[in-house]
C-alpha cells in the first residue's frame, strides 16, 4: 500500500480514482475491439487486392512470354521504355478512433514512350501495359499494408495500456482500498471505545 493517510476524504479520492481508470479502462477495452474489426476489414481488402495483383502479374508473365517468343530478349531489352504510365497519387484519409487510415489509389494513364518503336507488336505493347498496370495495383496494396502496420501498432499499445490497468492499476488501488477501508474501521472501533470509555462516570 502507498503511504496514504486514512482518512474518509483520502478514501473518497481513490475511490474517485478508481472510477476514473474503470472508465479509462473500459474505453480501451472498446477500443481494441473496434481496432480488431477495422483490422479485418482492412485484412480482408487487402487479401482481395493481392489477388488481383497475382492475377495480374500472372497476365503480365504470360505477356511477357510471348514477347519474348516474337521479339527473342535481346530485341526486347532495347525496346523503348515509357516515360510514364500513372498519373497523381490520390490519398482519402479516414479516422479510426484518431488513427489515420488511408485508402491509396495510383492513377493509371495510356503508357507513352520515349521514342516509337521500330520493331513494334501486339505483344510487346499488351507486355508493357500489363506490367505499367502493376506499379498502379502496387501502391494500393502499399496503402493497404501501410494501414495494417499502424492498425497493428495502435492495437498493440492499446492492449499494454489496457492490460496495465487491468493487471497492475486496478488491483493496486483495490488493494489500497481494501487497506484504507480497515484502517478507517479500526479506528472507528477505537473511537467507539474511546467515547464509551469517556462517558462513564
Amino acid at each position: 500500500m502507498v503511504d496514504i493517510t486514512p482518512t474518509r476524504s483520502a478514501y473518497l479520492e481513490l475511490q474517485e480514482e478508481r472510477l476514473g481508470m474503470e472508465e479509462g479502462y473500459r474505453f480501451l477495452d472498446e477500443k481494441r475491439l473496434v481496432l480488431v474489426a477495422e483490422t479485418m476489414q482492412e485484412l480482408g481488402r487487402y487479401e482481395t487486392a493481392q489477388q488481383e495483383f497475382q492475377h495480374a502479374y500472372d497476365q503480365a508473365i504470360q505477356a511477357l512470354q510471348r514477347a519474348v517468343s516474337r521479339h527473342g530478349t535481346n530485341d526486347l531489352e532495347i525496346y523503348p521504355p515509357i516515360t510514364q504510365a500513372w498519373g497523381e497519387l490520390q490519398r482519402h484519409s479516414r479516422s479510426v478512433l484518431g488513427l489515420p487510415v488511408q485508402d491509396v489509389l495510383l492513377e493509371e494513364i495510356p503508357p507513352v514512350a520515349d521514342e516509337p518503336a521500330i520493331n513494334a507488336s501486339p505483344e510487346a505493347e499488351e507486355t508493357r501495359r500489363l506490367f505499367a498496370h502493376l506499379i498502379t495495383l502496387s501502391a494500393t496494396l502499399a496503402g493497404m499494408a501501410s494501414n495494417l502496420q499502424r492498425l497493428r501498432d495502435e492495437y498493440q499499445r492499446t492492449s499494454r495500456r489496457a492490460r496495465a490497468l487491468e493487471d497492475v492499476l486496478l488491483p493496486e488501488i483495490d488493494q489500497n482500498l481494501a487497506q484504507l477501508d480497515t484502517a478507517l474501521e479500526e479506528m472507528d472501533k477505537e473511537e467507539i471505545v474511546r467515547i464509551h470509555y469517556a462517558m462513564r462516570p
